[in-house]
């Protein structure tokens, strides 16, 4: 099944729904939540759509491990946003979450796929900084976390061979299947 075909109705979908970012503060806000909810479905459903359960997973590892990254980093240091609303700026949760899943994607299926989620990816962190919500260091931080976080816990996928765990009431394992 060609991945290719999902990547371009997904990133299609995700810059339309953001076109009422030219409004103000408001839309630039929403465009980035759109991008962003758009590159989570990406890396959890292109997977879940091509049967890659293991895709699903280490995509939802790579951003959940981006997001308590960033949660810590604004905890401990809370650092007021350009609109004055919170001390929540350091580091760009959305922008974080974006790269991750953008990364994953990569590192799991190649540039096909990668390149338009780190577009998508790369217009969240602007649209964050344009809707006063974050200073761009936020941005540039929140997009190294997520970019670490996508390659480092995401395989590349390679159809011929399987992990496959195992487990019985004497151990457990992982076991390594090829078709050659």
């Amino acid at each position: 099944m060609r991945l290719c075909k999902y990547v371009l109705p997904l990133t299609v979908l995700a810059t339309s729904l953001s076109s009422p970012a030219v409004a103000g503060d408001r839309g630039w806000a929403r465009a980035s939540s759109i991008g962003r909810d758009a590159l989570v479905v990406s890396a959890l459903g292109i997977p879940a759509i091509t049967g890659d359960w293991n895709g699903a997973l280490q995509g939802a590892g790579s951003m959940g491990a981006a997001g308590v990254l960033t949660y810590g980093l604004k905890k401990t240091f809370p650092e007021l946003r350009p609109d004055g609303s919170d001390r929540r700026s350091f580091p760009s949760g959305h922008t974080s979450v974006s790269f991750a899943a953008a990364g994953s994607l990569h590192q799991r299926y190649g540039w096909k796929v990668g390149l338009p989620a780190t577009v998508v990816a790369t217009f969240v962190g602007l649209a964050r900084v344009e809707a006063d919500k974050h200073h761009w260091y936020d941005v540039v931080v929140g997009a190294a976390i997520g970019e670490a976080s996508g390659f480092l816990l995401t395989s590349k996928r390679d159809g011929d061979v399987r992990l496959i765990p195992w487990g019985d009431t004497h151990g457990a394992g992982l076991a390594m299947t090829g078709r050659f």
